[in-house]
């Protein structure tokens, strides 16, 4: 066989390993979709009748919006950040507790090939999440989306970022405590304050500050923008913020896996 018919083959063979690795990461989530999928949709579900409904008849309006439109485009984007990053950490620290990530590491598949495999698990389970609640909401709620194309890429570039940084931690970690640490005490309060629940413009100082570091407020108002039509500071601002995030998580997470963290000891 000649060389370029020798590396065409090479790359057949580790883009098939792509897709048994992607296909292994995407049927785990779909068969178990019942602890994957349905439980964080019903907690989105939960957030919109309590804080939209409830809360939404004693507060009129939020940035010229009804309180209960506000809420929306933040709950899907911290659903799908949120559980980009519990898969990945999970799935990653689970494959190597098992030994099963020797396997495709030691493999002709290359960095970046491991990356796609693994991420895509990630990736398509906060998309999923971030549709059903986009559709059960819808049930609660009289939405419409300005800019389709805006939230796709808006929630796609979070799902990446996100099980991208999952992908880092499950790799690092010793533990389940780590995981817990920084999903609990890092992503999920920078969740919390990156606007979903409130308008930043009406915090005083340092919050207002505060907020206007915290990376996941631009993905917040990524998502509002392209829901209402309307957000906290200018698309370009927001979109450039959550595709560099996605870029240097993506980057970090491929160089852990170039290194071989987490895998060769």
């Amino acid at each position: 066989m000649s060389g370029r018919g020798a590396h065409a083959d090479l790359t057949r063979q580790r883009w098939r390993g792509v897709g048994a690795l992607a296909e292994r990461e995407s049927a785990r989530v779909l068969r178990l979709w019942t602890q994957t999928i349905a439980p964080q949709v019903i907690a989105a579900t939960l957030f919109v009748v309590v804080f939209g409904i409830a809360l939404g008849s004693q507060i009129d309006r939020v940035a010229g919006v009804p309180y209960d439109r506000f809420i929306v485009p933040g709950l899907v984007l911290m659903g799908v950040a949120t559980q980009a990053f519990a898969n990945n950490a999970t799935s990653i620290y689970q494959a190597r507790q098992d030994g099963f990530i020797e396997d495709p590491a030691t493999s002709p598949m290359r960095a970046s090939h491991l990356l796609v495999g693994y991420m895509s698990g990630g990736v398509l389970r906060s998309l999923l999440i971030g549709l059903g609640t986009l559709g059960v909401a819808r049930v609660f709620v009289d939405y419409s989306i300005e800019r389709p194309d805006l939230l796709a890429l808006t929630l796609i570039a979070a799902a990446i970022a996100f099980a991208a940084l999952g992908t880092v931690v499950g790799l690092y970690s010793d533990g389940w405590e780590q995981q817990n640490f920084v999903g609990n005490l890092v992503i999920q309060p920078l969740a919390f304050l990156g606007g979903v629940f409130y308008a930043v413009d009406s915090l005083p100082s340092p919050w207002f500050e505060i907020t206007h570091a915290d990376p996941i407020f631009y993905m917040v108002a990524a998502a509002r923008q392209a829901m209402l039509g309307d957000g906290e500071v200018s698309t370009l601002l927001a979109v450039g913020i959550t595709l560099a995030l996605a870029g240097a998580m993506v980057a970090w997470a491929w160089s852990c896996f170039a290194r071989g963290v987490g895998i060769r000891t």
